[in-house]
Order: structure tokens, then sequence, then C-alpha cells
């Protein structure tokens, strides 16, 4: 299977793009699946039904979110309606919404999607590792899954690699997002699990992780507030992870980073 996952979307610059661009991925890539982590897709804060409906539109067949899921008040309503947009599976059982999702391609195979949010520097949730352990059980990658994705939405890089190592072999992909970083270290582990520590963001790159700068920096600089975050609206760049597999095991045989835009030096897969 071949899979593009695009992290962060931040405002609508980001927004654009990725809408701009996913179809052509699709093609040239030939992809089988889409998932793109939505979070900050709301001007840098949440996500609406509006705003996924575009998303799904433009080819994105499934959406992430974060810590930031609940800041516009109508998605706790609309989480319940719409399985394609899931929540970290860690928040306290009673939350609206659903943390994983089996999906189908267009070929019939089965993707099942995870979220699960880290704790250090994060929320105090239920434990991530407990809580994706217990999901990926009631699954076997290769047999009657033919991929499994996990975004780990995190703060901490080793949370996330641990993460990662924790799900090897048990997973096609594991996947961190929230610092709005692309990283470095796309990388398939030794038990045949695609991992990369930070997906990025989808976003305008000539700011503070997104956002524009002149908040950001004045509370920095001079510990004070000045007025709210809003989302830098320069060109944008996307920023994901492109894995392909192996069709009888799941397991990845192939990750490269994707960044197409703006300000970033381009990475893209090769046709």
């Amino acid at each position: 299977m071949r899979i593009l996952y695009l992290g962060d979307i931040v405002g609508k610059s980001g927004r654009e793009l990725v809408v701009q661009q996913v179809p052509k991925l699709r093609a040239d890539l030939k992809l089988d699946f889409v998932v793109v982590n939505g979070e900050n897709a709301a001007a840098g804060f949440g996500i609406t039904e509006k705003i996924c409906n575009e998303l799904y539109a433009a080819g994105i067949d499934v959406l992430t979110t974060g810590n930031h899921v609940w800041d516009q008040n109508e998605t706790k309503n609309h989480i319940n309606k719409e399985v394609r947009l899931i929540r970290p599976l860690n928040f306290p059982i009673g939350t609206p919404g659903k943390g994983s999702a089996l999906f189908e391609d267009s070929r019939g195979r089965k993707i099942l999607v995870i979220n699960v949010m880290g704790r250090i520097g994060m929320d105090p949730l239920d434990c991530p590792f407990q809580a994706v352990d217990n999901e990926i059980k009631k699954y076997v990658l290769g047999g009657g899954v033919d991929f499994i994705l996990v975004d780990i939405h995190a703060e901490a890089t080793s949370e996330k690699m641990a993460m990662g190592h924790f799900l090897d072999g048990r997973a096609s992909l594991v996947v961190g997002t929230h610092t709005h970083i692309p990283t470095a270290d796309a990388q398939i582990l030794d038990g045949g699990t695609a991992y990369m520590t930070d997906a990025g963001m989808c976003g305008d790159y000539n700011s503070v992780i997104g956002m524009d700068k002149e908040e950001p920096l004045r509370r920095f600089v001079k510990k004070m507030r000045g007025g709210r975050f809003n989302p830098a609206l320069g060109a944008a760049t996307i920023c994901g992870v492109f894995v392909e597999t192996d069709n009888q095991t799941g397991r990845a045989v192939n990750i490269q980073a994707v960044r197409i835009g703006a300000r970033l030096k381009e990475s893209c897969p090769e046709k």
C-alpha cells in the first residue's frame, strides 16, 4: 500500500495548499490512502465541520487531531457524527468521538488509524502506551488489517520515539505530531515499522510554529501578552511522510519525507 500522512494543518494558508496539492499527490504517487492532522486548521485552533468537508472533498480520507481538538465548540457534536474525524484515544471514557477507526481503501483493503496523545508537557490524560496497546491487540497487521497508522501527538521527542519502538512490528507507521517542525529521522525500525518523530506542519514557516511572529516574540522577549495568537498567512509549505508497505505483511518497505511549498527545501518521493 502507498500512504501519505501530512502533519498539523495551521490556518488558512496551510489548508489552501493541502487542498491544492493532495489531489495531485494522490495521482502522481498513486496513493491508496491519505491521513492528515487537522487540529489547527480553523485559524490555528481546532477544526470545523465546514473545513472537514473541504478537506475530505480534496481527497483526504481521515483527519486526526490532538490537544486543540475541542477549541471549536461545534466539534463535540460533529465528531460523534463523523467517523473520519478522530480525537486522541486516551481521553477519559465518555469523551465525545473515537480514538481509532477502521477504514477501507478503494480496493477493499483495511486501514486502522489510531490517534493518541503524549503526557510529557501535555494534559495529564490516561497512559498513551496502555491505551494504544489495548486497541492494537484487537488486530493483526497483515492478518485482516493491511495498514496500521498511529499518530502520536506529543511534545517530547523521547516519548514519541519510545512509542515507535513499543509498536515496532505491530504498526505500519508511527508518526509524531504537535511540534510543527519536521524531523530528519524518517526510518524503518527493526521490526518493519516506519517511523518519524514529527511530520511537521502544513502552514507558513515564516512564523513561530505557524503563528504570526509578533505575539510570540512579545511574550518571549517582554513576558507580556498583547493579544491572541494568529496564524501566519504567508505562502505555506506542506510537510509529512510517504510510506509504502509490503502487501502481504503490512510492514514498511519505504519511507520518505514530504516537503512541498514556499520556504523549506523541497523533498518529494519519486513517482
